[in-house]
C-alpha cells in the first residue's frame, strides 16, 4: 500500500492548469484548499481526500495519486493478484452490456481472481443490523465512507466515538478474500472512491474506474477479445446495491425506520456537514446517521467525471435484478454464515486538526479590509468560495485565503485602479500638450529674443534721431507733428520688443517678499466692468507671504482679469481666487465667458496670435504672462469649454508660482 506524505500528497494541484475560479474552495468540506499567488493548492494535513475537487474542477487542475504503475508491477511479480471489484462498476462500464466480459477484462489484464466487494456489502449489513438492534442509547454514525471517517476524526474528533465499529465493505471483503485464498495473496481494491486509497493497511493497491480504464487502453484490452467469465466466490447478493443512496440501510431492512424518524440518510458535501453540526449541537437526535461524502458511490471521484446520476442509478437496479434472479440463494446463505465468523470489527482514534479560532477584532479588522464594514456589507454571495464573508475573513487570518478573492472588494478595486488610470492617463495627455506646446514656445522665445536684440539697435537710431529733429522743428508745423507720430510709434516698437523680451524670458526678475492675499486685491482695483459682470475674490490661504516680481505679476494678474471681462460681453462672472500647497502659491482667473475653442488652445501663448478685431490686440499679452510665469519658476495652465451642450462655458487659467526664492 502506497504511503502517502506531505511530499507525495494523495490529491494535489497541477499548478500550471489552476485557473483561479475557487470552483475547489466552495466544494472543499473542509476548506483544505490554500490560495497562494492566485494558485489553489491542496493542504495534505487538513485534506480528508473526498476528492469533491477533483470532480468539480473543469480544468483537470485537482488530480489524485495514480497507481497504475504500481499495480502493472504487481501483476507481473508472479504471486497471486485478487481483483477486489466494487458493486458500482456497472455504472462506470456502461458500455460493457454483459458484466461477464468486464471480468474476462480483468482476468486479461493478469488477475488470477475476481470477487464482488457487495460481497462485504452483504456481511456488513449484517454486522450494522445487530449493532442498530443493540444500540438503544446512542447514535450510529455509518464508517464504510472513508471521507466521512477522516472528517470527523479530523474536525469533530468528539463524534469519533458515534462511527460504527464496523470494516467498510471493501476492507471486508479483503479479509474475506484473505481468508478463502490465503493470507500470501495479494488485494486490489477497484472502484470509485480516491479516499480508500488512504482507508487502510490491508490494502495492497487501490485503482480507481478512471485508472483501470487507462490501464485498459494501455494493454489494448477490448471487451469483444476477451473471454466472458463470471466472478468468483463468494457471489453476493443484495449488497449489490450498495452504492447507491440507502444502499446499505435497504441491504439491513431498515428501509421503515427512515418513516419513524430514527434513521438519517444524507451525502454531498452541504447535506453531510450540516447533519454532523446538527448531531453535534443536538438539534437531532436519531439510532443511526447513514452518511456518503459524495450523492452516493456512483458519482464518486473515481468515476468518468460528468455520468448521469439516475441513469448511473438505473443500470445498478438493472445489475442487481438479474443478479437475484439468478443468486443460489442457499451458497449464498451458506458462504455468510462461513464468514461472518470472521472479525469485521475496527476502531477509530481521534485526530483533530482544527484551528483555533480568530478573536472577534480580529476577524472585524480582516472584513472592514475587503469593504465589509457593517453587516448589511455581508453579501455572503460565495463568489470567494466561502459560504459567507464571515467564513472568508477567518480563512484570510488563517492563511488560507486573500482578500482579492471577494469578488465585490475586487470589483470595487478594479473601478478604483479604472478611475486612477484614467486620471493618470489625463494627467499624461496634459503633460504631454503641455510638453509640446513649452518646446514650441522656446523655439518660439528664441526666435522673439533674436528678433528683438535686432531691432533693437535701429529703433534706438529712431528714436533718437526723431527727437533730435524734434528739437529743431518749429513746433507749429506739420514736419513737428509727423515727428511726433514717428517717436510715438517708435515707443510702440520698443514695448512690442520688451513684450518679446518678457516672452523669451531674457529680462530680470526682482523678486521680494509681498503679501499675495493684497496684492490680488489690488489687481482687481484696476479693472473696468460694466454692471452685468460680478467681480469675486476668495481665499484659502492662511500664509500670505510669498516672493515675486510685483511689476510683472500684476502685468500677468490685469491681462488675465481685462481678458475676462473681455470674453464676457453678455454678462457674467470673474472670479479670482487663491490658493496655497506646502511649497507654492496658487493663483486662479476664470471667468464664465464665451470660452476658447479647442482649435486655439495650441495657440494662445504664440506670440502675435489673437482672436481680437485687427487694431484690438497685438496678440502678445498671453505670451507675455508666460514668459512671467516661466522666470518665476512656475507654470500655468488653461481650462476652458466653448460648448454649452458640454456644460458651462467659460475659461480658467491657474498659475502656480513657488512661494520662496
Amino acid at each position: 500500500m502506497t504511503e502517502f506524505t506531505n511530499d507525495k500528497p494523495l490529491v494535489f494541484t497541477v499548478k500550471d492548469r489552476c485557473r483561479v475560479c475557487y470552483t475547489c474552495v466552495r466544494d472543499c468540506p473542509v476548506k483544505a484548499i490554500k490560495i497562494i499567488d492566485g494558485q489553489a493548492e491542496v493542504i495534505f494535513d487538513r485534506c480528508i481526500a473526498c476528492g469533491n475537487c477533483v470532480k468539480v474542477c473543469s480544468q483537470g487542475a485537482k488530480t489524485f495519486f495514480k497507481s497504475n504503475n504500481e499495480v502493472l508491477e504487481l501483476l507481473k511479480s508472479g504471486e497471486k493478484v485478487i481483483a477486489c471489484v466494487a458493486p458500482s462498476f456497472p455504472a462506470e462500464f456502461i458500455e460493457i452490456k454483459d458484466y461477464k466480459y468486464f471480468v474476462g477484462m480483468l482476468r486479461e489484464m493478469g488477475f488470477d481472481k475476481v470477487v464482488e466487494v457487495s460481497f462485504g456489502a452483504d456481511i456488513v449489513a449484517k454486522k450494522y443490523t445487530k449493532l442498530l438492534d443493540e444500540s438503544k442509547d446512542r447514535t450510529i454514525i455509518s464508517s464504510d465512507c472513508p471521507g466521512i471517517v477522516n472528517y470527523i476524526q479530523h474536525y469533530h474528533p468528539d463524534l469519533v466515538e458515534c462511527l460504527a465499529p464496523i470494516a467498510s465493505p471493501m476492507l471486508a471483503m479483503t479479509r474475506i478474500v484473505k481468508e478463502k485464498y490465503g493470507d500470501d495473496c495479494k488485494a486490489v481494491l477497484i472502484g470509485p472512491c480516491i479516499a480508500k486509497k488512504a482507508e487502510s493497511d490491508e490494502f495492497d493497491q487501490v485503482l480507481t474506474f478512471v485508472e483501470l480504464r487507462e490501464l485498459f487502453e494501455e494493454l489494448h484490452i477490448l471487451p469483444e477479445t476477451c473471454k466472458p467469465s463470471e466472478f468468483d466466490p463468494p457471489h453476493s447478493g443484495k449488497g449489490a446495491m450498495f452504492p447507491v443512496s440507502r444502499g446499505l440501510i435497504h441491504n439491513m431492512g431498515k428501509m421503515d425506520k427512515i418513516l419513524d424518524g430514527d434513521i438519517i440518510v444524507t451525502h454531498g458535501h452541504v447535506n453531510f456537514r450540516e447533519a454532523i453540526d446538527e448531531l453535534e449541537s443536538g438539534s437531532v437526535d436519531v439510532g443511526y446517521m447513514e452518511l456518503l461524502c459524495c450523492r452516493g458511490c456512483i458519482m464518486g471521484p473515481g468515476m468518468t467525471k460528468n455520468g448521469k446520476r439516475f441513469k448511473r442509478r438505473s443500470l445498478i437496479n438493472d445489475y442487481v435484478n438479474k443478479k437475484l434472479e439468478n443468486l443460489d440463494k442457499k451458497t449464498w446463505e451458506a458462504d455468510l454464515k462461513t464468514y461472518c465468523q470472521l472479525d469485521f470489527s475496527e476502531t477509530f482514534a481521534a485526530k483533530d486538526r482544527r484551528n483555533p479560532s480568530p478573536d472577534e477584532d480580529q476577524i472585524n479588522t480582516v472584513l472592514e479590509t475587503i469593504g465589509k464594514s457593517t453587516p448589511s456589507d455581508y453579501l455572503n454571495c460565495g463568489a470567494c468560495g466561502y459560504a459567507t464573508c464571515r467564513e472568508h475573513a477567518v480563512a484570510i487570518l488563517e492563511g488560507l485565503a486573500e482578500p482579492e478573492m471577494c469578488l465585490p472588494y475586487t470589483i470595487e478595486k478594479l473601478h478604483q485602479s479604472i478611475d486612477q488610470l484614467n486620471v493618470s492617463n489625463s494627467k499624461l495627455a496634459n503633460a504631454k500638450q503641455a510638453l509640446k506646446q513649452s518646446e514650441k514656445l522656446a523655439h518660439m522665445g528664441q526666435l522673439s529674443a533674436g528678433i528683438a536684440h535686432e531691432l533693437n539697435n535701429p529703433l534706438g537710431v529712431i528714436t533718437m534721431y526723431s527727437n533730435l529733429l524734434k528739437e529743431e522743428t518749429n513746433p507749429d508745423s506739420d514736419t513737428y507733428k509727423d515727428l511726433e507720430m514717428v517717436v510715438e510709434q517708435a515707443e510702440r516698437c520698443k514695448k512690442i520688443v520688451g513684450g518679446l523680451l518678457n516672452f523669451a524670458r531674457k529680462n530680470q526678475v526682482k523678486k521680494r517678499e509681498c503679501n499675495i492675499v493684497d496684492f490680488a486685491k489690488h489687481s482687481l482695483n484696476s479693472v473696468i466692468a460694466p454692471e452685468n459682470i460680478k467681480i469675486s475674490f476668495s481665499t484659502e490661504i492662511k500664509d500670505p507671504k510669498a516672493y515675486f516680481d510685483p511689476d510683472q505679476m500684476m502685468q500677468v494678474l490685469t491681462n488675465l482679469e481685462k481678458n475676462a471681462v473681455e470674453a464676457m460681453p453678455l454678462g457674467g462672472e470673474l472670479k479670482l481666487s487663491l490658493q496655497e500647497d506646502e511649497n507654492s502659491i496658487i493663483i486662479i482667473v476664470s471667468d464664465t465667458g464665451t470660452g476658447i475653442s479647442k482649435t486655439n488652445m495650441d495657440k494662445i501663448f504664440t506670440p502675435f496670435f489673437t482672436t481680437k478685431e485687427l487694431g484690438k490686440g497685438t496678440g502678445l499679452g498671453l505670451p507675455l504672462i508666460y514668459g512671467i510665469v516661466k522666470m518665476h519658476n512656475g507654470k500655468i495652465i488653461v481650462a476652458s469649454n466653448d460648448d454649452s451642450k458640454k456644460g458651462p462655458t467659460g475659461t480658467s487659467f491657474t498659475i502656480n508660482i513657488p512661494r520662496n526664492n
